[in-house]
């Protein structure tokens, strides 16, 4: 079991140990301002299908000359082809050993890399998709597989190397480490502000796990934001100041981030403190797998049921690969209004190749039918995601939503979260409302760069809100939908220096730890378990809490296991609060864990008093340690469920 808890940051070096090299003035200059102390804020975007890194100088102190910029990554587009792009498409490629010519690898930085990935990975993979490693962050976040054995490509033959979920990760973060000390070879960005951005909805363990990436690459210092508040972050810093025009108290700012891999809906509201506007995160929505990838698959799919009515069928692997054909299809179409329809090759492995070729095209009807129609039906705000039973065998793979209809999921989103401002004096919900009512829209995620995506959506938003007799939410604009977060999170280390405008967060859920009450075994009945708050909602980063009048038996020297839950809705509970009693609605169970706590001098099997200290820390992870009561003895209490014994 690997510890969840993350060290603090370690203190950044006095001098930078930097190599001049002769007729490099640029260079001496970034040596000079590295050896007087950090310069950049440089925010990443870790995303499931690109990552992207963003960076500002911290000399501009002032709002308005603030501009974060993004670095071209150098990455190889195809073999011995080395381009340099805004965005490193998440993916690797596990190359045959006679699939590349020696040399034709070679990075400006090293001759031959580890792992192959970006832009390059993404077309080899798109010709033999069997290889390619795709949603890495996506099975990072995945409670039921051990996301540090190698699992990827989780359809690959036995001949096909595999790679871990946290391997992928740490490939993708090493690339751009190593892109940034390429073109910043004076400012080492183990020295730099690093913020590294992670879905609102990531449980504590998959925050850990990118922490422990991070940390893998040497960014010790780095820490997380909640991608929604970084995509917020973006407008606020693009409106140079400007965006106290665009937002009010009482406002209630909806952010739909439909990425490619999930979809994240945060709320944040805005009040007023001594007469200045203050942004508050009040709630998170679900960890839910749905988007891009999803919508590609199902535009696959339709074809494929195009060409089996003329009597073609398809082998998996040739499905994957349409997947890959059917999203350039979609982006074509969706960015030029005057293409009807995009021709489709689908290659066989056949002895005539030419001849075995199946060919077909994706039309702009059939992607708004299956997109819009199919991903956002018009629906009411009453409608729920609609939940089928399952098969008792399945393949192995991710736990995507078993209801595409993004619309649906937010309807349950904004009802579940209805109470959710009443802590807050300036917004006031009318008594009839049976949802919370969204004044402002923020949209984020390269999904939503497609306008008929984008403006059917805001349609059954307002036409929910119509019903109640509520004013329509406005959309706010501006934001570049592919770079905001990464340019968000570099802003959020302007932020952090004392600068600019804050958005209070915190924890994104409240966090339980279950206590089994002693009693005497009944047969068929379990002993009785009581979920202890430990974190509530909104916990501050920096901040511990101790339980010392609460005390527990804690056994040592042998496995145990450890219940832990979480609540995205119950926003009263203090750390201490116990509930006996609860609905599938208000906790989620997460997966449990088991544990040999060390010894430490004591007897194995010896029950220690101890009481609980919770801490969330200034990276944004979350600490629960257990203290004896008898001479401050202190275990670690573990949280990762990603990684086995």
């Amino acid at each position: 079991m690997k510890d969840l808890f993350s060290p603090q940051p370690q203190p950044v070096a006095e001098e930078a140990v930097v190599e001049e090299a002769e007729n490099q003035p640029d260079e001496r200059v970034e040596v000079e301002q590295a050896q007087n102390g950090t310069r950049f804020s440089v925010g990443i975007d870790l995303g499931t299908t690109h990552c992207v890194l963003s960076y500002a100088d911290l000399e501009h102190i002032d709002d308005e000359q603030f501009s974060p910029e993004v670095m071209a990554i150098p990455q190889l587009t195809s073999p011995g082809s080395v381009e340099e792009k805004n965005q490193l498409p998440s993916f690797l490629y596990q190359a045959h050993q006679a699939e590349l010519a020696e040399g034709s690898t070679a990075l400006p930085w090293v001759a031959e890399p580890n792992y192959l990935v970006g832009e390059i990975a993404r077309n080899l993979g798109s010709k033999t998709p069997i290889r390619l490693v795709a949603s890495a962050k996506s099975w990072l976040c995945h409670s039921g597989v051990d996301c540090k054995a190698a699992i990827l490509p989780a359809d690959a033959p036995d001949e096909v190397e595999r790679v871990s979920p946290f391997q992928a990760t740490t490939a993708y973060l090493q690339h751009l480490c190593d892109a940034w000390q390429s073109l910043h070879p004076g400012s080492p960005l183990d020295r730099q502000d690093v913020v590294i951005t992670v879905p609102a909805s990531f449980d504590p363990a998959a925050r850990e796990l990118t922490v422990e990436a991070a940390r893998a690459v040497g960014l010790g210092q780095a820490i997380l934001l909640e991608e929604p508040q970084a995509a917020l972050y973006s407008w606020i810093e693009k409106s140079h100041g400007d965006w106290r025009k665009h937002a009010e108290v009482g406002d209630i700012i909806l952010v739909i981030d439909v990425g490619g891999g999930t979809t994240d809906l945060s709320l944040i509201a805005v009040t007023q403190q001594e007469g200045n506007l203050e942004l508050t995160r009040v709630a998170v929505g679900d960890h839910i797998l749905l988007g891009g990838d999803n919508m590609d698959l199902a535009l696959a799919y339709t074809v494929k049921a195009k060409l089996e009515t003329e009597g073609k069928r398809l082998e998996p692997w040739q499905i994957q690969a349409l997947t890959h054909s059917c999203r350039d299809a979609k982006e074509k179409i969706f960015n030029n209004a005057e293409l009807d329809s995009i021709p489709l090759v689908v290659a066989s492995r056949g002895s005539s190749l030419i001849g075995g070729t199946l060919r077909s095209e994706l039309t702009r009807e059939e992607v708004n039918r299956v997109l819009v129609e199919g991903f956002l039906p018009k629906v009411a705000v009453s409608d729920r995601p609609v939940s089928r039973s399952r098969t008792g065998l399945r393949t192995a793979g991710l736990p995507y939503a078993q209801d595409a209809g993004i619309t649906r999921h937010l309807a349950a989103f904004l009802a579940k979260q209805q109470g959710a401002t009443n802590e807050l004096k300036d917004i006031n919900l009318p008594e009839h409302a049976s949802f919370l009512h969204p004044t402002a829209v923020l949209f984020n995620g390269g999904v939503l760069k497609a306008d008929a995506l984008a403006e059917r959506l805001m349609a059954v938003l307002n036409s929910w809100l119509s019903a109640e007799q509520a004013p329509e939410a406005r959309l706010l604009t501006g934001a570049d939908l592919d770079l905001a977060v990464a340019r968000g999170a570099a802003y959020y280390g302007y932020v952090r220096k004392g600068k600019g405008v804050r958005i209070k967060g915190g924890t994104a859920a409240s966090y339980y730890v279950g206590i089994e009450s002693a009693m005497p075994a009944v047969p068929g009945m379990a002993p009785e378990i009581q979920a202890l708050c430990i974190a509530p909602f909104g916990m501050e980063e920096g901040t511990s809490q101790e339980l010392p009048d609460d005390e527990f038996g804690l056994v040592i020297g042998e496995p145990v296991r450890f219940r832990f839950f979480a609540s995205n809705t119950r926003r009263e509970d203090k750390v201490g609060t116990r509930l006996d009693y609860w609905t599938n609605e208000e906790l989620d169970e997460l997966d449990e864990i088991e544990v040999t706590l060390p010894e430490e001098g004591r007897r194995p099997g010896e029950v220690v008093p101890v009481h609980l200290c919770a801490a969330v820390t200034e990276v944004g992870t979350l600490e629960l340690q257990a203290v004896s009561q008898k001479d401050n003895g202190r275990w670690k209490i573990e949280f990762d469920v990603r990684a086995g014994e």
